[in-house]
């Protein structure tokens, strides 16, 4: 259960830091993240709804409503736009989970887990930004200068935290009950 192990504070700990990491990370790293023509996006959060996923076991992990909150946070704190982060977030929990059903619980399978998620996570971004007026890049320069070095980036990201997180969370399962 949920409530006897330690990931009830790993969890929402690692949520948190993420959420605020990927805000730092863009500022901080601003010069190589947005340098013409090139964007970055830094998604961290999804990566953590997405190990822990992965890597929760059999432990009822409340993703769905922290994919709610944290959207909400997002959209408030990040876009600006309440209700695109809110609905995206648990997009991709949903898609993780039958993705996840179908695939074993393996590095491989995890990366490409992730990679569809960030993928349609960003597509989605793009089309709700270009449906308001926001953005105006064609779809062909989003794919060549925002798509392809945020699945970059985000890649890198995931194959260094892979193994680091697997065994925090291990830690975590470990102080069960």
């Amino acid at each position: 259960m949920y409530r006897l192990s330690r990931l009830r504070y790993v969890f929402p700990i690692g949520l948190l830091v993420a959420f605020f990491l990927d805000g730092s990370l863009s500022k901080i790293c601003a010069s190589l993240f947005f340098r013409y023509p090139y964007a970055m996006s830094s998604q961290l959060v999804m990566l953590w709804l997405v190990f822990t996923y992965f890597f929760k076991e059999d432990i009822d992990v409340p993703l769905m409503g922290a994919a709610v909150i944290v959207g909400i946070l997002a959209d408030l704190y990040y876009a600006g736009i309440l209700g695109l982060f809110m609905f995206l977030y648990p997009a991709v929990i949903m898609m993780t989970r039958a993705l996840g059903k179908l695939l074993d619980r393996t590095f491989l399978s995890t990366i490409l887990v992730f990679f569809i998620d960030l993928t349609v996570f960003e597509l989605l971004n793009y089309f709700a930004y270009t449906a308001i007026g926001i953005s105006h890049a064609n779809f062909g320069d989003f794919l060549v200068y925002n798509l392809a070095p945020t699945l970059a980036l985000n890649l890198i990201y995931f194959v260094i935290l892979y193994w680091p997180i697997s065994r925090l969370f291990n830690w975590s399962l470990s102080g069960r009950r």
